[in-house]
């Protein structure tokens, strides 16, 4: 309480009841008030502190600035330890005591937002509540980047429930309360909710608008001669001018990523290039030996491409499926597990394709029964997905499974 802040600030100086007290308080007085026995005016609160020599919200706020910044950076360091399984357990522990006692800065908003996240995963049902009062601060304070990132976290958990068309609703909302609040927005923080906007523009089908976004986003890379998410912009675009089947677009995108990982010694954006390179020898060029002795290459260096793995093995089964390698297709599919991670539309396709090769392979090795099965699954999974090369795929595969049993 205020009482108890001003008696430890004046035993840190070293100072006396009476010295703290000088000409214009009385030491009964301030001892009343050091016991919270007696309601300091503004005034004489401010003439404390002046003796102090220490801000007058210091005293007002229930934790002083220095303890709230020391609690903060053992926050902030907590959250951004990858692979740390209880950070979040952790983290509510840290910051629960002090949460009814945050009010104002930069500092209560983060420890906010941080606590929000944190019951979020948790499975907490009050998580929400200090997220609109962080959301408040930063508009107050016009911090963009952080309101940006929770409107941007509002909109993904919509996301990964693969409602897309509520996902992007509210990011368009959250993009319009941002811009009607905040004088100025860091670039930063609009190229994030591009980025965001852009995806979501994707996953519902609406390719014009994700077009749009993605050059505006592009545009304002160059003209603040910044490369946040420039890779993330370059991968969207190429994977939905794959998705249109729009070849030219395809390869000009691919060629600003290849460039841009050479640069920038990205090789997370090299694999992804090697990997569209290789999806097209299989399914447009028919190179499939070409195509199995690029992949080998690759994952005999898996722990170089720790997250694109999945994909490639997923290349290596197709392309051994096409030269009628059966057995070892089938075993090479099993060796695929879908990231966790994955929700996007387009992702999800090129996963949910594998069980249309495994019941093509079902169907070559005379297993009717598991081929209709496995088939009937990629259908169910497909459904609700937008218009892909492998969800055509994935109907073809269908009748021809259908045409042949019938038959």
């Amino acid at each position: 309480m205020l009482g108890e802040r001003i008696r430890k600030r004046r035993k840190q100086k070293k100072m006396t009841l009476e010295a703290l007290a000088g000409t214009e308080l009385t030491k009964g007085m301030l001892s009343l008030i050091e016991n919270n026995k007696a309601k300091p005016s503004m005034e004489s609160l401010s003439y404390i502190a002046e003796r102090l020599e220490v801000d007058l919200s210091d005293l007002l706020e229930e934790i002083d600035s220095g303890e709230l910044r020391g609690i903060l950076e053992q926050a902030e360091k907590i959250y951004n330890t990858i692979g740390l399984t209880d950070k979040y357990k952790q983290l509510i522990k840290i910051i629960d005591p002090y949460v009814s006692s945050l009010s104002q800065g930069y500092e209560t908003a983060r420890l906010l937002e941080i606590y929000s996240y944190s019951l979020y995963y948790e499975k907490k049902q009050d998580w929400q509540e200090p997220l609109n009062r962080a959301a408040k601060i930063y508009d107050q304070m016009n911090i963009s980047s952080n309101r940006a990132f929770i409107g941007i976290f509002r909109s993904t958990i919509k996301f990964k429930e693969h409602d897309y068309s509520k996902s992007l609703e509210i990011i368009l909302n959250e993009r319009k309360e941002i811009e009607a609040t905040h004088a100025y927005i860091d670039p930063l923080a609009r190229l994030s909710l591009d980025y965001h906007e852009a995806i979501l523009y994707f996953a519902v089908g609406d390719s014009q608008s994700a077009t749009e976004t993605i050059e505006k986003a592009l545009t304002l890379s160059k003209e603040k001669r910044i490369f946040y998410l420039i890779d993330d912009l370059y991968r969207l675009a190429a994977a939905q001018a794959m998705t249109e089947q729009d070849h030219a677009k395809k390869q000009y995108y691919l060629t600003k990523l290849r460039q841009y990982g050479e640069f920038a010694d990205h090789l997370s954006s090299l694999h992804f290039c090697e990997l569209i390179e290789i999806i097209t020898m299989i399914m447009e060029k028919q190179l499939y030996n070409e195509a199995l002795t690029r992949i080998e290459q690759y994952l005999s260096n898996a722990d170089k491409i720790h997250f694109h793995e999945p994909w490639f093995y997923l290349e290596k089964g197709k392309a051994l499926y096409y030269l009628k390698y059966y057995e070892e297709a089938l075993l090479t599919f099993n060796k695929v597990v879908i990231p966790e991670n994955i929700h996007h539309p387009f992702d999800l396709s090129m996963f949910y394709v594998m069980d249309s090769y495994k019941a093509l392979i079902q169907l070559e090795l005379g297993q009717t029964i598991d081929a209709q099965t496995t088939i009937k699954k990629a259908v169910q999974n497909f459904e609700p997905l937008l218009e892909t090369p492998f969800k055509q795929f994935n109907r073809e595969a269908f009748r021809k499974i259908n045409q042949t049993i019938s038959n």
